[in-house]
């Protein structure tokens, strides 16, 4: 839940500041580019650190090497979040983070199965889950093609 909060935190910061006369703020795209790097930034933080052993759980078993595959969709994630942030790249990043989201799901579902934690925390449901997977998505593809 906490990257939703960022998500939607960071774009009604934004909106505000643009609101208060930050000109580059003032296009609701812009502010959701921004929202949706810092989000994604937050969440390849859990990539690295104490809480990388709760994402390697996380793996389905089908799927060998879950170090591998957790450190690369965290490098997935950091290069999504820069490319959010610089206009020529912004519609590819959309892109790759729509994919990423999508190619990640099957983790949410099976830690949501098993009942699993994040850094102490239970991950949520699957109805739950999947309904901020959809949200993640439509953010994504909103801050990248509208």
């Amino acid at each position: 839940m906490i990257p939703l909060f960022v998500l939607a935190g960071v774009f009604i910061l934004c909106r505000v500041l643009g609101w208060a006369g930050i000109e580059f703020l003032s296009v609701w795209q812009d502010c959701l580019r921004v929202a949706v790097a810092a989000m994604f930034l937050l969440t390849a933080s859990a990539h690295w650190g104490k809480r990388r052993v709760d994402l390697i759980r996380m793996v389905p078993p089908a799927f060998s090497r879950p170090e591998m595959l957790v450190t690369l969709t965290g490098i997935a994630e950091i290069a999504g979040a820069m490319g959010m942030l610089w206009p020529p790249l912004v519609k590819a990043a959309s892109a790759g983070l729509a994919v990423l989201l999508v190619a990640m799901f099957p983790a949410n579902i099976y830690a949501a199965r098993h009942r699993l934690t994040i850094d102490g925390r239970k991950v949520p449901g699957v109805a739950v889950r999947t309904v901020l997977q959809i949200i993640f998505l439509i953010a994504v593809v909103a801050a990248g093609w509208c």
